[in-house]
């Protein structure tokens, strides 16, 4: 008789040096191999097979802001020089027909969920509208629960203050900006630059020296390199090649000297010569060739720490292009939900789980990656979580040949909720239907598409086909009505006062009302929770001093002059039970008003 130890691996994949098993053989020489230990503890008996748990890889999930289809070698593009991120495809699973949403919080949202971000409070990019409710359970959360390293170095863009942040929501490791990025009313005060950023370091303020992606991926690796013997996710989510276009001359020059036209690039489907700026896609290029080289020194970390075959390794990025450039032929931008808003690249490399190289050409989504991550990972999703993604690991490794059919849905306008049917699309099988126009005067018009036969939606057939039509345009209203009643679309509140973060600093990123805006005249309320206490709040502002401030928070009202030469006044204390409550600070000047650049509240001892 003899023992057997058998190890569940994908046939034909190499395990990492070091980590090397096989089965055990027979006899007395390979039991005294065995720690004694093991035996007693799973209580062998001769003859008897056991199955080791399997390795669970280790996860770095790489996003880039406003990165287009076209904007990789690898799709075509005869300009871009994206050396790293071609060898990364050319390695992975290609998922030709990946889909994310228009704008970049709503397809984070979903991204870090596996829940359309309807469902989750996040309906638009900012004022107010890009908070994501604390009760939703992050990728982070299930992955820490199961004993993974979590770490974010980026972009988080679901909310900046308590319990909204990303080391609430699950990461044990955050040096993350602010809002939707770098040059926005979201920045700290002093802080507006990619160069030298200030940042928050597990919710503290830091200055990073360097260029922000440089600053990143740097922080990222040094997470990979402490990570020791636990399994570690790594969400590297970088704010390039967003605007505003800063970036080292050195990465812009090589593109500015081609002083680029639209002939240069292939012409398939849409073209692009209509409001081309050579220049701003001189500075894009020059971004993303920057995050190329830092996903090279990540790839090659990878490598030389030995973990490269067991770590699973995706990219992709959240929207299609900012403005007119080469997007693989795809028709509109960013924020639209046409293919060229909302189809982006996604590459999936990870040898220990079996992937082999080749192209994957189902309709998949953002909200599938959490369960895909998940099963990669051994990590169940608790019962009580409902996701609208699937698990893509059985078609990716070659298991089953397809997926269970489905209909994917996009909508994303700008305002505090949605409406049906605006701006809005449905995927089901080789069927698109388009509803491009947003909310206003104009009405509603339905598109049909056959991606099939015509994937750069130029012969629209929703009057050859008004069957697949109303089919689809009912499926969206379905969708609509239900991802609508999950949770609403009012704000989750920011948590004032607490252990968690005191004092709260507040920005134009997250108020509300009809005036809220980033303009000099945006005057809006914060929707806040108050532990008891009593509260001191300081308005801040730049530009000429106002007359007068006056607060009201909660049912109190306190009104001031504000001292010539100033740049902030205090305003309390004032005494607040505890719940929720809406603060408004405006600032008079003469017969205008205006709302301060921060509010900063604090809960006295």
């Amino acid at each position: 008789m003899c023992l057997r130890v058998a190890i569940s691996r994908p046939s034909g994949v190499a395990w990492s040096s070091g980590r090397t098993r096989a089965p055990v053989e027979c006899g007395r020489r390979a039991m005294k191999r065995l720690p004694f230990v093991v035996l007693s503890l799973l209580g062998l008996a001769m003859g008897s097979e056991v199955q080791a748990e399997p390795q669970r890889p280790n996860v770095v999930l790489i996003i880039t802001d406003d990165q287009g289809h076209g904007d990789l070698g690898c799709h075509g593009n005869p300009i871009i020089k994206t050396p790293h991120l071609d060898r990364l495809a050319g390695q992975s699973v290609r998922l030709k027909q990946f889909y994310v949403s228009p704008v970049c919080a709503p397809t984070r949202a979903s991204l870090l969920t596996g829940r359309y971000n309807y469902r989750t409070r996040v309906v638009d990019t900012y004022l107010g509208r890009a908070l994501m409710d604390p009760e939703e359970k992050t990728l982070a959360e299930l992955l820490g629960a199961s004993g993974y390293r979590t770490g974010i170095f980026g972009k988080w863009h679901l909310g900046d203050n308590f319990p909204l942040r990303a080391m609430d929501q699950g990461f044990q490791e955050s040096l993350v900006l602010k809002g939707g990025g770098l040059g926005q009313p979201s920045d700290l005060p002093e802080g507006s630059s990619y160069f030298d950023p200030l940042l928050l370091h597990n919710g503290q303020p830091v200055r990073r020296k360097g260029y922000c992606s440089d600053v990143f991926t740097e922080a990222a690796l040094e997470f990979i390199r402490q990570a020791g013997d636990r399994p570690f996710f790594t969400y590297l989510a970088y704010n390039a090649p967003h605007d505003p276009l800063e970036v080292p001359d050195s990465y812009v020059e090589p593109y500015r000297r081609l002083q680029m036209k639209p002939a240069d690039f292939p012409q398939p489907g849409r073209g692009f010569a209509v409001n081309f700026d050579p220049t701003a896609t001189a500075r894009t290029y020059g971004m993303i060739t920057n995050i190329d080289d830092n996903v090279g020194r990540l790839l090659d970390e990878l490598d030389r720490l030995k973990v490269a075959e067991r770590t699973l390794v995706i990219f992709l990025t959240d929207n299609g292009p900012q403005r007119p450039r080469y997007n693989s032929g795809m028709r509109g931008l960013k924020g639209t939900v046409y293919e060229g808003g909302i189809r982006v690249p996604c590459f999936i490399r990870c040898p220990l789980l079996g992937l082999k190289t080749r192209d994957f050409d189902r309709p998949a989504a953002h909200i599938d990656l959490v369960p895909t991550i998940l099963s990669a990972c051994s990590v169940p999703l608790p019962a009580e979580i409902k996701i609208d993604g699937q698990n893509l690991l059985p078609v990716l490794r070659g298991e089953q040949d397809s997926l269970p059919g489905r209909t994917l849905f996009f909508q994303w306008h700008r305002g505090d909720a949605p409406q049906p049917l605006r701006a809005c699309a449905a995927r089901s099988g080789a069927w698109k239907l388009v509803q491009p126009v947003p909310p206003g005067s104009m009405p509603p018009r339905f598109e049909l598409y056959n991606l099939e036969q015509d994937p750069f939606e130029q012969r629209n057939l929703a009057d050859e086909r008004p069957d697949v039509a109303a089919r689809l345009r009912e499926e969206l209203a379905g969708w609509f009505k239900d991802v609508s009643s999950t949770r609403g679309f009012d704000p989750p509140r920011i948590k004032v006062g607490t252990g968690a973060e005191n004092p709260t600093l507040l920005t134009r990123q997250d108020w509300r009302g009809p005036r809220a805006g980033w303009g000099p005249r945006g005057l809006g309320h914060w929707e806040l929770e108050f532990t008891e206490g009593s509260y001191e709040v300081v308005a801040i502002f730049d530009g000429p001093p106002p007359d007068r401030a006056r607060l009201e928070i909660v049912d109190k009202v306190v009104e001031l002059p504000v001292p010539r030469e100033a740049n902030r006044i205090v305003l309390g204390p004032v005494a607040l039970p505890s719940g929720p409550g809406r603060l408004t600070c405006t600032l008079q000047r003469g017969q205008d008003t205006a709302g301060p650049k921060y509010v900063e509240v604090r809960r006295l001892p």
